[in-house]
């Protein structure tokens, strides 16, 4: 009677409140996904916060990031979450990625990220590199490098406000704020 397990304390569920846009339930459920993708290095209590990171193979492969062929992005989105930049997340690195991709996450905050995601580079700026990058991952490479070449020149032509010929957070947030579409695809269910 009694020997319930105790996940996190009480002011770490209150941190992790404060912090995302997620409920103790909601937390404990992303502690469960987490837990389930190394169940032999991530312990159930984490009362004395273990320093544990899980590999990106393993991150990736979760269904909730879909398969390589529905989204071209999974391996630059667990990278852009972990604190290492590798792809290895902590348990505060995965709840920070599904709290930005959540549905009650602020149109800001998944500008941010998007935008991180987009800058391959990591120069604080979206060149015509980044670009050429991000539309060869969305098209699966069917278009010839002259087609991608086009369509980035025009994508900065039209989006680059200050003729820098790269985007800046602000040239991509305007841009972001002309996509109809951008918040539902923006989003991950966990």
């Amino acid at each position: 009677m009694g020997n319930k397990q105790t996940t996190f304390t009480d002011e770490q569920l209150e941190a992790f409140q404060d912090c995302t846009f997620f409920t103790r339930k909601e937390i404990l459920r992303l502690h469960g996904r987490y837990r389930e993708l190394a169940p032999h290095l991530v312990p159930l209590d984490f009362t004395n916060r273990p320093d544990i990171r899980v590999p990106p193979t393993l991150i990736v492969s979760m269904p909730e990031l879909k398969s390589q062929k529905e989204n071209p992005f999974r391996d630059r989105i667990v990278e852009t979450f972990s604190e290492d930049g590798l792809g290895n997340m902590s348990f505060n690195d995965f709840v920070d990625m599904f709290s930005a991709f959540c549905e009650t996450s602020p149109r800001e905050l998944k500008t941010i990220y998007a935008f991180k995601i987009y800058d391959f580079n990591r120069d604080s700026f979206i060149c015509k590199e980044d670009l050429q990058k991000t539309l060869t991952k969305l098209t699966k490479g069917d278009l010839s490098p002259e087609e991608v070449s086009l369509v980035c020149d025009k994508s900065l032509e039209e989006a680059d406000l200050d003729g820098d010929h790269k985007l800046s957070f602000s040239d991509f947030e305007n841009m972001v704020s002309k996509a109809p579409d951008f918040l539902s695809n923006f989003h991950i269910r966990i």
